[in-house]
């Protein structure tokens, strides 16, 4: 079946958006996340060997939170906190955490020691902000690490007399429901991070395209404002202009000119008049279109794509007059855009409204949506297209439109029909109505 969805506009600088990244790592991050591990250790084995009265291997556990201790130090003499740590060095910290953590958990227990599951601790850090391949390289050192304690770690301490003998087959439940805590734990860090690159991005690229829409949609405002603002040195003009025309004698050759600079200028101010007294007219008419007119703009552009494209609005009463919102144009412009790319020969525009809301359904006559993708349409970089990797889509038409939609309060579905594919748009009339407009007489031409 033939696949839709990535339809995407460049943003309005036209340079190329970069694919998602993983997050990020300040290097000040990891240095205080050190240090309150390194306070936390030493917390605990001055509480365990002093408070609670069990003996511990206390010069081989400072040497390892000393260890620790030094890195930071040396880090921040050396390096910027500030800046991002780069993905290899960030791996290389983590995996000093992970043997450092693993040592004092070795020399107090091993994993018979309540605290071993703070091994997870630097995995799940490592999945949300490393590539993929660095982050299954930590995972699997941090499990050879849990095996070299489970094996060489030193007894549990406890009570002269009573010590605390676990089943092997006790210790071996512990390994492994640290090995699915760290798998579960790590998987869950590494896909909350990847979708939030991945929206992160998107959504760039949505608020470029609706920036690029409403620099459009206010060109005539920056007219208007132009037009006042160049009141004040064509005032001076036309004064300096008559100034002239008064102080040169009527027989002199530049009688003439000096008065037609004076009919020039007063010229040029009726025009500036007219269009800032018109300025909020104006952009009040351009904002505006009745329903059909604003259906019939959206799908003019793809007219000659190939497919025929037929509009038709019914409803109750008098037409409505909606707002040409920007997101609205956009967003319904790059659904029936997708649909045309995939219509066999025609595309159907409907446009319903009623007293409560307006209803927009886009049909074509295609092969429809790909069932695999149908569920996934309006999440971002969901590349339905074929071919889509070598054209250069990004996946990112429906989440867009999906998103501009929604923005205006209206919301879209997509699904099949027996001959191609269908989307439909709901929102509640009195969301995207215009507000009565009355212009208060016939503009004159300039």
């Amino acid at each position: 079946m033939s696949m839709k969805g990535d339809t995407y506009a460049a943003p309005p600088d036209d340079r190329p958006l970069t694919p998602p990244v993983r997050g990020t790592v300040r290097l000040r991050t990891l240095v205080m996340l050190r240090w309150f591990a390194a306070a936390g250790q030493m917390a605990t084995v001055l509480v365990v060997q002093f408070g609670l009265g069990f003996e511990l291997p206390l010069a081989a556990c400072f040497a390892a939170i000393a260890a620790s201790i030094g890195l930071n130090l040396a880090m921040s003499v050396r390096l910027r906190l500030s800046r991002l740590a780069r993905p290899q060095e960030a791996m290389w910290q983590l995996a000093f955490d992970i043997a450092q953590l693993a040592l004092i958990l070795g020399l107090t227990g091993g994993l018979e020691n309540p605290y071993v599951v703070i091994l997870a601790a630097p995995v799940v850090i490592g999945a949300a902000t490393l590539p993929g391949r660095m982050a299954l390289s930590l995972a699997v050192f941090a499990l050879s690490c849990t095996a070299a304690i489970a094996v060489l770690g030193h007894p549990l301490p406890w009570s002269e007399g009573q010590p605390l003998i676990l089943p092997t087959m006790y210790v071996f439940g512990l390994w492994t429901a640290l090995v699915i805590t760290m798998a579960f734990a790590g998987l869950t860090a590494w896909r909350a991070s990847a979708e939030a690159a991945r929206n992160a991005l998107a959504l760039t690229a949505t608020q470029a395209v609706l920036a690029r829409e409403q620099r459009l949609a206010a060109i005539g405002g920056i007219a208007a404002a132009a037009a006042h603002e160049l009141g004040t040195p064509l005032a001076t003009i036309q004064l300096t202009a008559k100034e002239m025309a008064r102080a040169i004698p009527e027989d002199s050759p530049l009688a003439d000119d000096a008065r037609l600079l004076v009919q020039q200028a007063e010229r040029c101010r009726d025009i500036l008049g007219q269009l800032s007294r018109r300025g909020d007219e104006a952009d009040a008419g351009i904002a505006r279109a009745d329903f059909r007119t604003l259906l019939e703009e959206i799908a003019e552009p793809f007219r000659h794509f190939g497919a025929e494209i037929d509009i038709s609005v019914s409803g109750p009463g008098r037409m409505p007059d909606l707002t040409r919102a920007p997101e609205i144009i956009y967003g319904l412009g790059n659904i029936v855009e997708n649909a045309v790319d995939f219509a066999a020969a025609r595309v159907t525009v409907t446009g319903v409204w009623t007293d409560r809301d307006v209803t927009v359904t886009i049909e074509d006559d295609g092969e429809g949506f790909d069932p695999e993708v149908l569920a996934k349409l309006g999440e971002p970089y969901v590349s339905t297209r074929e071919g889509a990797a070598d054209a250069g889509g990004m996946g990112l038409g429906v989440f867009i439109a999906d998103t501009l939609i929604t923005r205006t309060g209206g919301k879209i579905a997509f699904s099949n029909t027996a001959s191609g594919a269908r989307a439909v748009a709901v929102w509640p009339i009195g969301a995207i109505q215009a507000p009565p407009y009355s212009p208060s007489a016939d503009p004159q031409p300039i």
